[in-house]
């Protein structure tokens, strides 16, 4: 979470106070191609990077759009138990924004994410962060979203299932 919150201030992009949607997105890409140490191996699905959007009620309801990195980390458990699993820990950098028209229809898609990629960092993960880029752009509500200014952010470590 570090990392991600040091390249978005060096970006002149405020974790807390996000008020470029494309900056916060250009930070996210750098923070990806970050290797972490401690994580799985990749049969593991153990680095991924998933885009989520929708009404949630940890946000009161208020549009979202959330850019989060989801890593599978080792720990010092028994890895001879057949039931054994990596923690999965996840950073995401929550936007928030205020009612408009050109999203209206946002809450009754309800939760929805493009789906978890597990790329390699490098090239392949460029590629799939255009790919992903080209998904929200075929959504119109999140284009126009993309194009507007949070009224509120957030970056977090929680975590994940």
């Amino acid at each position: 979470m570090d990392a991600f919150a040091r390249i978005l201030r060096q970006r002149a992009v405020d974790p807390d106070a996000v008020r470029d949607v494309a900056a916060a997105w250009d930070a996210f890409g750098e923070f990806l191609q970050i290797e972490v140490e401690g994580i799985e191996r990749s049969e593991n699905d153990s680095d991924g990077f998933i885009v989520e959007w929708g009404k949630w009620g940890w946000n009161d309801n208020h549009p979202a759009l959330s850019f989060s990195r989801l890593l599978a980390v080792s720990e010092s458990d028994d890895r001879d138990d057949p039931d054994w699993q990596p923690k999965y820990w996840k950073v995401a950098l929550q936007l928030v924004f205020a009612e408009d028209p050109a999203w209206t229809d946002l809450d009754r898609l309800g939760h929805q994410d493009t789906g978890f990629d597990y790329d390699e960092i490098g090239a392949p993960r460029i590629a799939a962060l255009g790919e992903m880029r080209q998904f929200i752009e075929s959504y119109p509500q999140l284009a126009a979203m993309w194009r507007a200014e949070p009224t509120r952010s957030g970056l977090a470590l929680e975590r994940a299932g």
